[in-house]
Parts: structure tokens; C-alpha cells; sequence
């Protein structure tokens, strides 16, 4: 059971949320991300996708505070879903002192600079605003060890598509997984350029 497996103050988390048994595309997919592979999760609207975002991301930064450079970062597709996805993970981390951030185009750009510097261990952002931090250099890559998107059908639009390019040329080493609700052959051609031999999972 891929929930058994998970950090125990993770699943203190999950039992004050009620949440028991995975859904049967968590029982697929935890256990690829936990691995260390780059990941395609494709399943359907309702499947678990976000849920297993969260888990997975908490888990890889060990449900813990540490240092001021972000250890994950989420890209999401516009200030509405950003603020959704910050919320899902502070239902989970209110207990802790694991800081989230969450940035997005309509708040200015040098105020994020100077909220992130001041240390965030989870960054929740849009892929133009992170490759304008990026660009400024307003976020440091050196901690990172995930780098989720959430829904990431967006990503086939072709300026976003641009972006995410732009940021993870940027960045040295560290684990990827896209969630999307399709397997697009634009989200597929991600595997020249930072999802190597990525596994693929599907619910």
C-alpha cells in the first residue's frame, strides 16, 4: 500500500483529512514518483491526480522545514488554480512549519522576489512568472529536488510551453512529473528536453 510507505507525520496529516485508502491511480503512481523517475501521471478529472501531487511533494522534501532555497516547485496555469493548489497543501502542512509560497502574474514580481529570499520550501507558481524569477534571478535552483505540474494540458498552449522550456534549461538536477488529463504529443516531446526517459503512468 503506497500510503504505508509514506513519512509518518504525512500520514497524521492524511488521517486528520480522512483520507485512507488511495484511489487506483495513487497505487500506480506513488510508487514511480517515490522511485526518483521523471513521470507522466495521465488519468482522468477526479482520479487523484492533485492529491498525489501533494503527497508526493511532501514526501520528497521529507514533511519538513529546511534552509531558504525552494526544494519543489508546482507550476500551475493561472493565479485561480495557484491559489486552489496553496490551499490543498496547507490543509496538509498547517500543523508543520513547512513553508509554501504561491506567485502568480498579477502580484508583482519584485515583491515575490523578496518573500521567496526570505526562505520557502514549496513553490507554487505559473510558468511565465517563475521564468521572469528565473530571469531576474529570483529564485534559486540549488535546494531543488522536485518540480511538479499540475493539469498540465495547459502546457500545449505554445507561449507556456516556451516558458516551462525556458526555466528548466536552467535548472541542474532534479525530478519531474507532469499530471495531465491526456497523453499529448506536445507533453511527449518534454523528453528531449528535461523529462528523460520519463515512465509513464495511467489511470
Amino acid at each position: 500500500m503506497p500510503f504505508k510507505k509514506l513519512h509518518p507525520e504525512l500520514r497524521e496529516a492524511m488521517e486528520r483529512l480522512a483520507i485512507a485508502e488511495p484511489t487506483a491511480f495513487q497505487k500506480k503512481l506513488i510508487p514511480v514518483v517515490k522511485s526518483g523517475a521523471n513521470t507522466y501521471g495521465v488519468a482522468a478529472k477526479d482520479s487523484g491526480k492533485t492529491t498525489s501531487l501533494v503527497l508526493t511533494t511532501l514526501q520528497k522534501i521529507g514533511f519538513k522545514a529546511e534552509g531558504n532555497a525552494p526544494r519543489a516547485v508546482v507550476l500551475v496555469e493561472n493565479k485561480t488554480k495557484a491559489l486552489e493548489l496553496y490551499d490543498t497543501f496547507l490543509k496538509f502542512t498547517k500543523h508543520s512549519d513547512i513553508r509554501v509560497y504561491v506567485g502568480y502574474e498579477e502580484l508583482h514580481i519584485d515583491i515575490q522576489k523578496s518573500e521567496i529570499f526570505e526562505g520557502v520550501d514549496i513553490l507554487i507558481s505559473t510558468p511565465k512568472t517563475m521564468n521572469k524569477l528565473f530571469l531576474l534571478n529570483g529564485v534559486s535552483t540549488s535546494q531543488l529536488k522536485i518540480f511538479s505540474v499540475d493539469d498540465a494540458d495547459f502546457l500545449i498552449q505554445k507561449t507556456e510551453s516556451s516558458a516551462i522550456l525556458s526555466v528548466t534549461q536552467s535548472i541542474q538536477k532534479c525530478q519531474y512529473v507532469l499530471y495531465s488529463e491526456q497523453t499529448h504529443p506536445k507533453l511527449q516531446r518534454f523528453e528531449s528536453y528535461f523529462m528523460e526517459r520519463a515512465k509513464s503512468v495511467k489511470g
